[in-house]
């Protein structure tokens, strides 16, 4: 591949994302050697050049030759574009480009929550998009529900079934339960908050849907499946703990997760 020579990326060292893809444009031979840098550490000749609060929210591309700066999806279409050429004209394409500048932006206003790091202090931190966020907490909660009503008919021989929308009102009643009692408890941390825990609903799910491909797969016990949802369920919360300690909310909101798991079950028992 044909590297993008005299450009320099800036990416945000305290996300794990960021630090991947830019340093795998480096191995594939897309930029330099030398051609990413973390925006904390911008060099002294690149910081006039750049909106440091834009390049916080999308990460920025400066042309080191002629001081031309491109931030977001532009930054990464002109690397992959320059790379392998087949690409531009797709890239060049309105709509197309309309729609990912859309997804990426999803992706990075959300990208604390999605892996949240230690982020340091007086660090520039991301822009928070309060239209963004609700955006990602309604599709993690679409997809994750969705994925559970399919999971449901795995259990149907332990777990009673339900209505076709069960799931969605099980997920969404638990962003609901959860942003009142934070409300209440740490209501400055409400948004970072639910952003995290419907990460981890999206995470689990994403493990239970191997647990759908192995049922087109194999012929499996359907008490595995069973064992399987207990395990998966077990990671989240212990996850869903780990990311309390990063948000320094200690156990109650850990609890009340469970707490609200624990009624619902009862709940589609006794129903």
């Amino acid at each position: 591949m044909k590297a993008l020579n005299n450009h320099l990326i800036l990416f945000d060292e305290e996300c794990p994302m960021c630090h991947l893809y830019t340093k795998g444009f480096v191995k594939a031979g897309m930029l330099e050697l030398n051609g990413r840098v973390a925006y904390q550490h911008m060099p002294a000749h690149v910081c006039p050049l750049v909106d440091r609060q834009r390049a916080a929210n999308e990460i920025a591309l400066v042309n080191t030759e002629n001081g031309e700066v491109t931030y977001g999806i532009t930054s990464l279409f002109k690397i992959i574009g320059h790379a392998m050429p087949v690409f531009k004209p797709l890239f060049a394409f309105g709509p197309f480009l309309f729609i990912m500048a859309k997804l990426y932006a999803l992706v990075s206003y959300n990208r604390k929550v999605i892996i949240p790091a230690n982020t340091k202090f007086n660090s520039v931190q991301p822009s928070f998009k309060l239209h963004y966020r609700i955006a990602y907490l309604l599709l993690t909660w679409f997809v994750t529900a969705y994925i559970l009503t399919a999971y449901a008919h795995l259990l149907s021989n332990y777990v009673p079934l339900g209505s076709a929308y069960r799931e969605y009102f099980i997920c969404g009643g638990q962003i609901l339960f959860q942003g009142i009692i934070i409300s209440f408890y740490r209501k400055e941390k409400l948004w970072d908050y639910l952003g995290n825990m419907m990460t981890i609903s999206f995470a689990g799910s994403l493990l239970l849907s191997l647990g759908l491909l192995a049922h087109q797969l194999f012929n499996v016990h359907p008490a595995l499946y069973v064992l399987y949802f207990l395990f998966v369920a077990g990671l989240m919360f212990l996850e869903h703990i780990r990311r309390s300690k990063l948000l320094q909310l200690g156990w109650i909101m850990s609890v009340t997760w469970a707490v609200y798991r624990l009624i619902i079950l009862g709940l589609i028992f006794n129903l």
